[in-house]
């Protein structure tokens, strides 16, 4: 009895105390009135340029909320001063924490849109981003004919100034290089001019004698814009690298949405053989339709030595791979080649170094029965014209089989997760339009709740009964080639036009691919051309905020090892860019379903008009519907309201602290208090 009461008045104490943390005013409430509400949202005014859709995109794809005004479109709301704030419980609130403009004044001279949202900027505090614009002293800066330069930027090597890197871009390490990728094609162009007073420099480059300015921070009449003097789209890394510095600048710091570089290569195959591309015939005999190839199939499988270059490459890169394993496969091959197998005794000697995940025992395909006598192959059907998929058993046995060899073998695994071979099992357009009716039975059977797929062809993440899948990057590194000259050469078939010997792939989808001017030297043109643009495109990947990871195969481990190259690109790219504190992110695919699954429900709750979110001082209020983690970002030094006391909020990234979160214990919203 005595322990009960002890309980029930601790309890009681308890609750108190949270309500009292709860409704305890920051502040007097003569002061709490005179305080102005920020809601967490941004309004950006478009014009339909490049400059102001890219700032878009970087909101939306890292959660932060917005409304968007159309220019041009009839009917659009007029921005005044009940547009931009009200009143709400007595207090004055605004309604966007920052403002989008085209350029300084989108509405022309003596507009009273203008007018009105330099008055609510001035009254609320609110920053103002000129995407695009041109050197004047409207901005702050001196014509481009004083020490300035205009004209196109492609290769221009510019930097984060010292008040950049103490401001919104301290997460870089210091050049912004513009892409120069064809020198046939214009890519950049962009206007540098010298600061005058009250404009500070965050991004400059050189320019005659001197540097001048590309992105600066203007302070004018009690306002603050951030100027930007060159075009861009939102693909474009000198964007990518700026875009994080764009927003957290716009939001001074304080904003829903979260972001983070992610980058994780799996390694399909492991342990089996993957066919070889033929030069002569043009195609991969052994693998579907190869007319002329019978007889002379040949594979591609890792060696021991190769095994252990991976780990040393691991090491020597701070960098994991994921290996996707079929074990059976590999059994299969140790007994035809003399019972012994030294790769796989040197992986599983190295088992630890890598992550490894399920791919099936045998890589069968897991969808509907194939017929592969015609190119492309076609699913075959009963007698009673219905078609005839692998069985719920047999599927089930494909994932159980590998997971008890890595059992058996000590090889660390995540039961729940799994690709397929192919993907197999998901379906695949045009022949399979739906999935394999067996496969959800069967991946609920072994508890797996991630099923990889291919982003190419379904780049949203989908249930597959209780589980869901999650999209990975093909990098155009062929599963089929194992030497440099073998890509080059395949490369060339599926990349140049029929008058130059290709298969005219790229002629007939020429909204997909372009075609090579010219074929590639087979000597030189893997790592000359093919190199240099899948790195850029896996980079582009990563500074995008994109989790998805990037799949290649262990043939491209072997013989010339073509996977480093590029990996080696990215990783050494990415680390000359960004500071320490901007790490890669390289995680699990459990992991990346997890994040997927929260952008998903965030996005409909923001769609849904369900989240409310604001700063009334040095307080952040969040509110989701329940159950749905806020992404959010805010200073170092910001705590989160606990049931007693404070803690402190999410993890360090970039410069920012940032987290999924939701209320805590006896809490309805999310409350963080602010530094200082």
């Amino acid at each position: 009895m005595v322990i009960r009461n002890r309980t029930s008045r601790t309890a009681a104490a308890l609750a108190a105390a949270a309500l009292m943390s709860m409704a305890l005013p920051a502040a007097s409430a003569e002061a709490a009135a005179a305080t102005p509400r920020i809601d967490l949202k941004v309004l950006v005014v478009d014009d339909g340029g490049s400059s102001v859709e890219a700032i878009t995109a970087e909101l939306r794809d890292t959660g932060v909320p917005y409304t968007r005004v159309l220019l041009g479109a009839s009917g659009r709301p007029v921005i005044d001063a009940a547009f931009l704030s009200d009143t709400v419980d007595g207090r004055p609130r605004a309604r966007y924490q920052g403002v989008v403009l085209p350029n300084e004044n989108p509405f022309g001279e003596g507009s009273a849109e203008m007018a009105a949202l330099a008055a609510y900027e001035t009254a609320f505090g609110i920053r103002q981003v000129d995407a695009y614009t041109w050197a004047h002293p409207g901005v702050g800066l001196e014509y481009t004919d004083n020490g300035g330069y205009s004209g196109q930027l492609d290769g221009t090597r510019a930097a984060v100034t010292a008040a950049g890197k103490a401001g919104p871009f301290g997460y870089l390490a210091g050049e912004v290089a513009f892409e120069d990728n064809s020198p046939l094609v214009p890519e950049s162009y962009g206007f540098m001019g010298r600061p005058r007073a009250g404009y500070t420099s965050l991004v400059d480059a050189p320019a005659g004698a001197g540097r001048a300015s590309l992105v600066g921070e203007y302070a004018h009449d009690g306002r603050t814009e951030l100027v930007v003097t060159f075009g861009y789209n939102q693909h474009q890394r000198q964007f990518r690298l700026l875009a994080r510095g764009i927003v957290d600048w716009l939001t001074q710091g304080v904003h829903l949405g979260r972001s983070r570089n992610y980058f994780a290569v799996h390694v399909d195959d492991v342990l089996a053989p993957d066919a070889r591309w033929n030069s002569e015939l043009d195609c991969t005999p052994g693998d579907y339709a190869c007319p002329g190839g019978e007889g002379r199939e040949s594979t591609i499988r890792m060696t021991a030595d190769d095994a252990r270059y991976a780990v040393q490459w691991q090491q020597a890169k701070g960098f994991t791979l994921d290996m996707l394993f079929n074990a059976g496969a590999g059994e299969e091959w140790k007994a035809e080649n003399g019972g012994t197998d030294a790769l796989t005794a040197q992986l599983l000697a190295d088992k630890a170094r890598f992550r490894w995940l399920n791919h099936t025992y045998t890589h069968p395909f897991l969808g509907c029965v194939q017929d592969t006598a015609a190119d492309p192959w076609t699913c075959t059907k009963d007698a009673q014209g219905n078609v005839r998929y692998m069985s719920r058993a047999e599927i089930s046995a494909q994932i159980r089989d590998n997971v008890a060899w890595a059992a058996a073998k000590g090889v660390p695994l995540d039961r729940t997760e799994l690709v397929t071979g192919e993907h197999s099992g998901l379906r695949t357009l045009p022949q399979q339009p739906q999935d394999n009716p067996n496969l959800a039975g069967a991946l609920a059977d072994n508890g797996v709740k991630w099923v990889g797929s291919d982003n190419s062809r379904e780049p949203a993440q989908r249930p597959v009964g209780a589980a869901l899948t999650v999209p990975r990057h093909p990098m155009n590194v062929f599963y089929n080639t194992g030497t440099n000259a073998e890509m080059a050469d395949e490369y060339n078939w599926i990349y140049t036009s029929r008058a130059h010997g290709g298969s005219g792939l790229c002629e007939d989808n020429p909204a997909t691919s372009t075609c090579l001017p010219a074929p590639l030297d087979t000597a030189t043109g893997y790592l000359g051309h093919i190199v240099p643009q899948e790195a850029r495109t896996a980079l582009r990947h990563v500074l995008a905020n994109d989790p998805r990871p990037h799949y290649v195969h262990q043939s491209n481990l072997a013989e010339d090892r073509t996977l480093y190259p590029v990996l080696d690109r990215v990783l050494d790219d990415y680390r000359t860019l960004f500071a320490p504190g901007t790490p890669l992110v390289n995680q699990s695919m459990k992991d990346t379903g997890v994040e997927l699954g929260r952008r998903a429900a965030w996005d409909k709750a923001l769609a849904a008009g369900r989240v409310t979110a604001y700063r009334i001082g040095a307080t952040v209020t969040v509110k989701a519907p329940s159950g749905v983690l806020a992404p959010v970002t805010a200073p170092t030094g910001t705590r989160k309201q606990l049931l007693l006391g404070t803690a402190e909020f999410g993890s360090a990234y970039a410069g920012t602290r940032s987290a999924w979160t939701g209320p805590e214990l006896l809490q309805s919203a999310v409350v963080l208090r602010l530094p200082g």
